[in-house]
């Protein structure tokens, strides 16, 4: 028998929008926040020749910054106020969790449950302020020993262009924050792909205009969009896959009631990690030729060996790629998810999976499902990250066709729509609720 709310969620359509209110504010201030971020990403910094700082980056293009770039949404290629973007915020994000599995106080804290969480962001907050401005002063340095790229080198520039990198990213910070609060979705993740989808048009042109001048074949070119296709299906089928434990509650006794035992599931996604473990390898691996390309190919002969085996599409360079993506992606897991604590607060409530002893069997038993679900999750990121990868170095397909951007505007987008869709089952829920103290009262 379907139940109400699979009802309600069946007859979810576009005029069910129009009449949800709340919902489309929401929708306008994420618009015009985002729009205001993509207008940052087109005002540069002060002191640069953008000119000159277009060949450099050209010759820099396919390293760790043609990466940045793509998440920044053009702002590096650009060299805007919002160059950072966000990566210093989600970078303090992650050493902050790794740190609350070692730190017996930052673990209490993650226990007070909301003012714990708010002392954890503040953290975060104070983290990615020293991260960013450690950031922006690297990036001013380097560009001034890029060639003629700043007009007036000195220490007015280092100053001045670490005080707008920085304050460009906490900038970011607060507006993903507001989306967050304010808006629909989550801001960070929105900011990321708002960068990801705006630069999408022209790198397609781009593609198309290499086809035209005969650079690309259009085999190759129906073979990317045809494998864009398939691959966002795949990732849209494994993100929302899950393994469902079965949760038992016993019967209960309140006052003088009497309440059935209940069951339930838990949850557990096959691909826990997210985008984590693709953006730290790629960002591992693509550092030593970012390195390279900047020292002008000086360097030792070891160095540059290394430099040349790690090149996209080079069997070391994928065999890394994969073991790296494997590794991040169990080591992310357990950084986020923790079967112990999970497995106390079903005992602290009464909950038991069938068959399993409560309390540390259940933990065992947790941890022992979420390592070979993870073992499946793995091999996806694997192989979605794998054969894009194989494109860009054969092919010269631009990074936003490669498997981490797909990751993450299928991802984002999908959680944005569960938002959008559950306001939408709130707003059914409180029509009915008036439609039934009207009934109520005509009576």
């Amino acid at each position: 028998m379907v139940s109400a709310a699979e009802q309600l969620a069946a007859n979810l359509n576009f005029s069910a929008l129009g009449k949800a209110e709340e919902l489309k504010k929401r929708i306008w201030f994420t618009l015009g926040a985002l729009l205001v971020y993509r207008l940052g990403t087109y005002i540069p910094l002060p002191g640069i020749d953008p000119h000159i700082w277009d060949q450099v980056f050209k010759s820099q293009a396919g390293g760790i910054l043609g990466m940045f770039n793509m998440f920044a949404g053009g702002g590096i290629n650009r060299m805007a106020i919002f160059a950072l973007n966000i990566m210093p915020y989600i970078s303090a994000s992650i050493i902050i969790q790794l740190l609350t599995t070692v730190s017996p106080q930052l673990e209490a804290l993650k226990k007070e449950g909301e003012s714990g969480r708010k002392t954890i962001n503040q953290y975060t907050r104070y983290l990615t302020v020293v991260l960013a401005a450690f950031q922006s002063y690297g990036i001013a340095v380097g560009l001034q020993g890029a060639g003629n790229v700043v007009s007036e080198p000195g220490m007015f520039f280092l100053v001045s262009t670490a005080v707008t990198l920085t304050g460009g990213t906490m900038f970011l910070m607060w507006l993903g924050e507001q989306i967050t609060a304010r808006g629909i979705g989550n801001g960070i993740s929105l900011i990321i792909l708002a960068g990801i989808v705006a630069e999408l048009p022209s790198a397609l042109a781009g593609m198309l205009e290499l086809g035209r001048q005969g650079a690309l074949s259009t085999g190759i070119i129906l073979v990317v969009l045809v494998m864009a296709v398939v691959v966002i299906a795949f990732i849209v089928f494994m993100e929302r896959a899950q393994r469902r434990l079965l949760i038992q509650y016993p019967k209960r006794q309140v006052g003088n009631k009497m309440f059935e035992g209940q069951s339930s599931h838990l949850p557990l996604k096959l691909n826990t990690a997210g985008v984590i473990p693709p953006i730290f390898a790629s960002s591992l691996l693509l550092l030593p030729a970012t390195v390279a390309n900047f020292n002008a190919g000086s360097g030792p002969e070891w160095f540059q060996w290394i430099v040349t085996q790690f090149g996209h599409g080079r069997p070391l360079f994928l065999v890394f790629y994969i073991g790296m993506i494997v590794f991040f992606a169990f080591f992310y897991t357990a950084i986020v998810f923790n079967p112990t604590e999970t497995a106390d607060n079903l005992k602290k409530h009464g909950g038991f999976i069938p068959g399993i002893r409560p309390g540390e069997r259940t933990a065992e038993y947790i941890d022992f499902v979420l390592s070979r679900i993870t073992v499946l999750g793995a091999a996806y990121l694997a192989v979605v990250c794998l054969i894009p990868e194989v494109l860009i170095s054969y092919a010269a397909v631009p990074f936003y066709f490669g498997g981490t951007s797909l990751l993450i505007v299928v991802s984002v987008t999908m959680d944005t729509v569960a938002q959008v869709q559950g306001y939408l089952l709130a707003h059914q829920y409180e029509g009915l609720i008036r439609k039934s103290k009207l009934r109520g009262r005509r009576k």
